[in-house]
């Protein structure tokens, strides 16, 4: 990398501290800095939820499989995670903003201490912060992957400086500062994605590169199934990534929250979704046609670094990194917010009591300090962990398959038609899930992609139906706290005036 390279890069790292630095003046309280009170635009929030929802790991891992394999990477992914939020824009969406505007709900796991009970609670947050840290450790070895083959930096190095910048601007500035610099990092992105995608084609055969390359490229590359994606594989991710991207992954439902109202909050989702199902086709292309720029290149994980080197001048390979530090960024600042807020709100207040009794000021220090101890945490793991195979690992066969036991309890708890599903439920759904997941990670080494993400859903699905419907179970607060969920405030709160709920907030301690 050029000196004009390290310039970008550098001004890039400035820009996202002094935005998190400018949004502490929004931050009074611990509302503000986990839900910003719903003062967040619902395009904002649409593109916050879009830029959060992925990371470095898709120019290190997916960009593998679009070398090898071709399209299908496009339709396994962000295809199946943009009809998910699709769906999730009339069923989840809405519900997760009213939560907050009804009852001052300020994290995602807050309600489930009232929906079902406190163990079902704290077992969910404990089981979902722990596979936080993993997934985390993931992103920060995907950048310091890709700093090192741009620039032969150490990966300690490189997970060291993005863990410190994103540390920095989410203790001050939490939610707001997440969302604020998610918008800058999209306008990078988009800039850094088109630059690729113009000197691909510039290089091949201009814009006809587009229908042309097909023919050019290996066999099946241009075939929705391919290689190890299957179409049970594509069907298991949709039933999970609906789950994971309308909530289950906590900090995407944050972004719902913080909008202003839960139809504004709908709206965010549709946004969400169309940009799912269109961006990412744009930045995969380069990657598909890299066989015919860069061929012969034995790991995979390698192309999209090998691809920029030979076709972007100088300047614009510090753009492109700069790129790939905004998704890392995006996406581990988004979870460490939300991380903090089910520590600060759900699982510290229950293992000291003292917490309880901070003031709003106590408050907010406290989470500004388990903000920068869980992204201190999840950097070490990332730095003692082997990279080889690592990050494949966590986003297939421990994040993917273990969500959906984790959210199922969350996020269907939520509807009207499960009201009568209670603790028992709960916690058979997410125990059975992780079981039958131990079982295929350890237990059957010739186990498929398919059944290792499949399988536990479908079990953690079909015992919270069963045992929900041979053993309901009928609690007022836990119908009141549905129900209220159905409609809006009749008054709605608007971006720049405090929160004003319509029900006292919930008593989940």
């Amino acid at each position: 990398m050029s000196g004009l390279d390290w310039g970008v890069v550098g001004a890039y790292f400035f820009v996202m501290l002094a935005i998190g630095l400018y949004a502490t003046r929004r931050v009074d309280n611990v509302a503000d800095f986990f839900t910003a009170r719903g003062r967040i635009p619902w395009w904002l929030s649409g593109i916050s939820h879009h830029m959060s929802g992925y990371s470095a790991i898709m120019f290190v891992t997916f960009a593998a499989v679009a070398y090898d394999y071709g399209v299908t990477v496009y339709f396994w992914w962000p295809l199946t995670i943009g009809i998910g939020v699709g769906i999730g824009a009339f069923l989840f969406a809405p519900r997760w903003n009213r939560l907050r505007a009804k009852h001052g709900v300020n994290s995602p796991l807050e309600y489930l201490a009232v929906r079902y009970n406190l163990p079902t609670q704290q077992v969910l947050a404990y089981s979902g912060a722990a596979l936080k840290v993993v997934d985390i450790a993931a992103k920060w070895v995907a950048i310091a992957v890709l700093l090192q083959g741009f620039a032969d930096i150490p990966l300690a190095w490189g997970i060291t400086l993005t863990g410190v910048c994103t540390m920095i601007y989410m203790a001050f500035g939490g939610l707001w500062a997440d969302v604020l610099t998610d918008f800058g990092q999209f306008v990078i992105q988009f800039a850094a994605g088109i630059a690729m995608l113009v000197a691909v084609m510039a290089h091949l055969s201009g814009f006809s590169t587009l229908w042309t390359m097909w023919d050019d490229l290996p066999a099946g590359h241009g075939d929705p199934v391919a290689g190890p994606v299957t179409t049970t594989l594509i069907l298991a991710f949709l039933l999970v990534k609906t789950f994971e991207y309308n909530g289950g992954m906590w900090n995407l439902a944050q972004r719902y929250m913080a909008a202003p109202s839960g139809s504004r909050a709908k709206k965010s989702a549709l946004l969400s979704s169309a940009l799912w199902l269109i961006w990412p086709l744009i930045l995969f292309i380069p990657m598909i046609a890299a066989p015919l720029i860069v061929p012969g290149i034995e790991n995979g994980e390698e192309s999209y670094i090998k691809l920029a080197q030979e076709l972007l001048p100088t300047g614009m390979i510090g753009l492109l990194l700069a790129g790939f530090f905004s998704h890392t960024m995006a996406m581990v600042a988004s979870d460490s917010n939300v991380i903090t807020a089910v520590i600060t709100r759900d699982l510290a207040p229950v293992l000291v009591r003292r917490v309880r009794t901070f003031s709003e000021r106590g408050q907010l220090l406290f989470a500004r300090i388990t903000t920068v101890a869980f992204v201190t945490f999840s950097m070490g793991f990332a730095l003692f962990s082997d990279p080889d195979g690592f990050i494949m690992t966590v986003v297939v066969s421990i994040v993917a398959a273990t969500m959906g036991p984790i959210s199922i309890p969350l996020m269907l708890g939520l509807l009207p038609w499960f009201k009568r599903h209670g603790s028992l439920a709960a916690i058979s759904s997410w125990a059975g899930g992780i079981a039958v997941w131990a079982v295929l990670y350890w237990g059957v080494d010739d186990a498929s992609q398919p059944m290792t993400v499949g399988l536990p859903l479908l079990t953690s699905l079909a015992l919270y139906l069963a045992v929900g419907f041979l053993r309901p179970v009928e609690t007022t607060a836990g119908n009141a706290i549905v129900d209220s969920l159905a409609e809006d405030p009749p008054t709605q709160v608007q971006p720049t005036t405090p929160d004003a709920p319509t029900l006292p907030p919930l008593e989940i301690r």
